[in-house]
């Protein structure tokens, strides 16, 4: 299907990659992995045919065709979305018009023997066949189906496209490509926009759709639940993996541990080669052997171990500051924007130390009562208020945003210094991977990425003691956002949790508020038990409606709900038995984790590498320490699936 051979890419002076090479088959699954600035982006641009490398050649099988969804969109529409949708039906209106056409041709004819009138018909059952091949008559229920599973509304498919966010009209344009049906799919971060309801469609849409996909995503969750191979970029080059992302990672490491081990070996050999040549380089007696061994040495192909890239951001949160037992309280409390009701009536109490992540579609109002949490939104009845001594970290989803343009990445910080931190401001720069160059930057020319590390750099500068973060990972990395959750593990204050990454979220809270139809709903457990309690109730539904015309006696009923009690009780028990296990490990692999990052913090010294013996030893601990936390997680993983 596809053909990559020897392709390259130079960027001012630089090679993004060169000479990579693969084949991509009908129907793969495949991610698209490497750190930010790898040329992902590139790759899938040039599959598309928008960007032309500098070497190499492509061959994609003829007639078929790619649609291909980029990260951010620069389009100006003057179309409902429903228009705007219909728009992609290209050949299918042609269809319609050219069937509508010959239909009206032959209904005025009467030589039906002539070889004229039999040539329409052939075009006339030619064309008939293609537009129900490409089911042309169903494309309205398509549509809808596509544009509910994306999240929207009936009322929202004849507003204009210009009433809605960017982040809205990517969901548009992706409804486009999935109803054009294209042989192969590029996806460029598809869930930066989409809330979890729509990311489950979506992953169920991807996992069944009958062409070939490509996606970029820093989404675990949605790689490992899409994708069966994993092609990773890295150092200007590609590495294939037939597996998840998940095994990918693994793989990855024992692959390089394994490089590793050849390499030392090898070294080893090239040493003991080296010392006879120069120790008999000399002697006449010798003189066979040492230029057999010079020879050996020139035709030895040299083992190079892939460098594992160890920047990430690296950050603690202040201690939590005490406060009172109640951290936030609203009560009767209805939000809304002028006449719009976004929520009504609402209760909601957040306690100290308490977790609990926002959920629910886009537009149902967690950043709305977010902000009303914050003081930036007035309530229109009822009140909400924060405890005694409450401090609040706040993370807007649009917080890079709101970072002054104008000024540099030193500025940024040194305004909200104060005191012995300000000393500390290029230190602080320097974990979210901002160089000394870096911080004389202005905040326009910075990244997405760089200006959401800027705007989490900010964080830090104040303890607090309830943190309120809507969307943090949106543009952070996989290493980057596996720092930030260890960071918020070790978090001692309450915390509110806005995301869509199920990942992310697994593990940080203990409650989960979802948000719908204008109220709240409070479920306890974390994310993946609110989706498993979720897909349940769906299927108690079903059952209700498929069995509505058959009441049971009240004598059978009170039997089966006794025997059903003592089940409950009895996968109640072993449930929070194996929880209990599940927390501890949890808190292992935590300890673990930190002791993985100092000595990171230790080989990141090129002091250190000047002493051989102390950074072998290190990284001798390192690898131990990894296949500790191998182990935990796969006990992990078990007891989980048992749970769950």
């Amino acid at each position: 299907m596809i053909s990559i051979n020897k392709l390259s890419v130079n960027f001012t002076g630089d090679f993004l990659f060169k000479d990579i090479s693969f084949v991509v088959g009908d129907r793969e699954r495949i991610g698209l992995v490497g750190k930010n600035g790898a040329g992902k982006s590139t790759l899938l641009k040039i599959i598309h045919g928008l960007v032309i490398p500098e070497a190499g050649n492509m061959v994609i099988t003829r007639g078929f065709r790619t649609g291909y969804l980029p990260q951010e969109l620069n389009s100006i529409y003057h179309k409902t979305v429903w228009e705007e949708v219909l728009d992609t039906f290209v050949e299918e209106k042609k269809l319609e018009k050219k069937i509508e056409k010959l239909t009206k041709e032959l209904t005025l004819r009467n030589d039906f023997s002539s070889e004229s009138y039999l040539a329409v018909s052939q075009q006339l059952a030619d064309a008939t066949e293609r537009f129900h091949y490409l089911e042309g008559d169903l494309i309205a229920v398509r549509v809808e189906k596509v544009l509910l599973g994306l999240g929207f509304k009936p009322s929202d498919f004849h507003r204009q496209m210009l009433e809605f966010s960017n982040g809205w009209q990517m969901r548009v344009e992706l409804a486009k490509i999935l109803l054009q049906k294209p042989e192969i799919i590029l996806l460029d971060e598809p869930t930066n926009h989409l809330d979890i309801e729509s990311i489950q469609w979506l992953e169920e849409y991807l996992i069944n759709y009958e062409g070939t996909l490509i996606l970029v995503s820093h989404d675990r969750a949605f790689l490992d639940s899409v994708t069966e191979r994993t092609i990773e970029i890295t150092f200007g080059r590609i590495e294939d993996y037939k597996c998840s992302y998940t095994e990918y990672v693994n793989q990855r490491l024992e692959r390089i541990s394994s490089q590793q081990a050849d390499y030392e070996n090898q070294q080893k050999e090239i040493a003991d080669i080296e010392r006879f040549i120069e120790r008999f380089r000399y002697k006449s007696t010798k003189a066979k052997q040492v230029q057999s061994r010079i020879k050996m040495l020139d035709k030895m192909e040299k083992i190079e171990v892939e460098s594992i890239d160890k920047r990430s951001i690296s950050f603690r949160f202040p201690p939590a500051p005490h406060a009172g037992r109640v951290v936030v309280e609203a009560q009767n409390l209805t939000l809304g924007y002028e006449q719009l009701e976004v929520l009504r009536q609402i209760d909601f109490s957040l306690l100290r130390g308490e977790r609990v992540a926002f959920v629910g579609r886009n537009g149902e109002g967690k950043s709305t009562f977010v902000k009303a949490i914050v003081g930036e939104l007035a309530p229109k009845v009822g009140h909400v208020q924060l405890g005694h001594q409450v401090k609040i970290g706040y993370y807007a989803q649009n917080q890079a945003l709101l970072l002054n343009p104008e000024k540099t990445v030193f500025e940024i910080i040194d305004e909200v210094a104060v005191g012995d931190i300000r000393t500390q401001i290029r230190t602080i720069l320097g974990k979210f991977l901002f160089t000394t160059e870096d911080t004389t930057k202005k905040v326009k020319v910075l990244s997405g990425g760089e200006k959401s590390r800027l705007a989490l750099a900010k964080l830090l500068l104040s303890p607090v003691n309830l943190l309120i973060l809507d969307e943090p990972t949106n543009h952070l990395d996989m290493r980057s956002k596996d720092v930030l959750k260890n960071a918020l593990l070790q978090y001692t204050g309450s915390m509110i949790l806005v995301s869509h990454d199920r990942d992310f979220l697994q593990g940080l809270t203990e409650k989960v508020v979802e948000f719908k139809n204008g109220t709240i709903a409070v479920h306890i457990g974390d994310i993946y038990d609110f989706l498993d309690k979720r897909k349940l109730a769906t299927l108690q539904e079903i059952q209700k409606n498929s069995s509505i015309s058959m009441p049971s006696k009240g004598e059978n009923k009170i039997s089966t709900n006794k025997i059903e009690y003592e089940e409950r009780k009895k996968q109640e028990a072993q449930r929070r038995k194996i929880e209990n296990q599940i927390s501890k490990i949890e808190k292992e692999i935590v300890q673990l984790t930190k002791k993985i990052e100092e000595i990171e913090d230790k080989l990141a010294d090129p002091e250190l590498f000047a002493k051989e013996i102390t950074s072998d030893s290190l990284y001798k601990e390192y690898e131990e320490l990894r296949k500790e936390i191998n182990k935990k997680e796969q006990m992990w993983d078990k007891l989980v699936e048992e749970n769950f």
